[in-house]
Formats: C-alpha cells, structure tokens, sequence
C-alpha cells in the first residue's frame, strides 16, 4: 500500500502543494502566497513591488506571466504525477500598478492522457481583470511524494 493511497484529492492536493512550495525558490523568494488549492486549480496572490514596475510605470509583464505560470503549475501538480508546462500564451488586458495585489485562479479545463489545459485568469484586489493565461501542460516521469 502506498502512502498516498488512503488520502482524499483534496489531502492529495494540498500535500502535492506543499511539496512543490518547499522547492519552488521562484515562486517563494517573489512573495507569492498559495492562498488555495484542490485537485486541478491553484490559486497564488503577489503585491506588485517597486522592483517589478517596468519604463512605463506598470507592472512588467513577465512578473504576471511568473504569477500566472506558478498557478498553472500548482494546479497541474495536484495528482502527484510531475507536470511540466509544455505550451502556455498570456493576453495582457489592463495594466497592473506598483502597490497592486494580484490575484492568479487557475482551473483545469481538461486532463487527458499526459496532456492537460489550465486557464488562468489574473485581476487584482478589485477584482479587475489584469490578464487571461492558457497553459498546457504534459506530465513527465515521477512523483512528487512518495509512491
């Protein structure tokens, strides 16, 4: 019997979680909290810093894109079988401001085979939505906890 055999999706979830958290560097050393988690979504918040402002005084799109892929990540690895993203493409719908709390949901829309798709959608403390991420993503060899 393995050890993960008596636990329920959402115990499998969360200890998928807080494997991956312990690990995930990028993820913790930007100041993104895990705020939820079940089998197939993820939801991870960061405060737009000073740091992460671009030329134009938004926040730079790569530090949404890094928000919106730590999601689709934790959603993905909910089912204890390693999961890589393999394709994922950001739409930027309204701009993002030092002093902004971002908020990525990510949700799966389907997981077959070894392939899955995660939509992601990022607003900001008001609720507006800041930008629309698709992730794809292809589970690779191992676990993340013990078989």
């Amino acid at each position: 019997m393995s050890l993960t055999e008596n636990l329920s999706p959402q115990e499998l979830a969360q200890a998928c979680a807080k494997s991956m958290w312990e690990d995930d560097n990028a993820t913790r050393l930007l100041g993104m909290e895990l705020t939820a988690v079940a089998p197939g979504e993820a939801t991870i918040s960061m405060d737009v810093t000073e740091a992460m402002t671009n030329g134009h005084g938004t926040c730079h799109g790569g530090y949404i894109f890094t928000l919106a892929d730590s999601a689709f990540a934790f959603a993905c690895n909910t089912y204890n079988q390693r999961t890589v993203g393999q394709h994922c493409s950001v739409t930027y719908i309204s701009p993002a401001f030092r002093g902004d709390r971002l908020t990525a949901a990510a949700r799966e829309v389907s997981r077959r085979g070894r392939g899955g798709i995660y939509d992601i959608a990022i607003t900001n403390q008001h609720g507006e939505q800041i930008a629309e991420f698709r992730g794809h993503s292809r589970s690779v060899k191992g676990t993340l906890l013990p078989e």
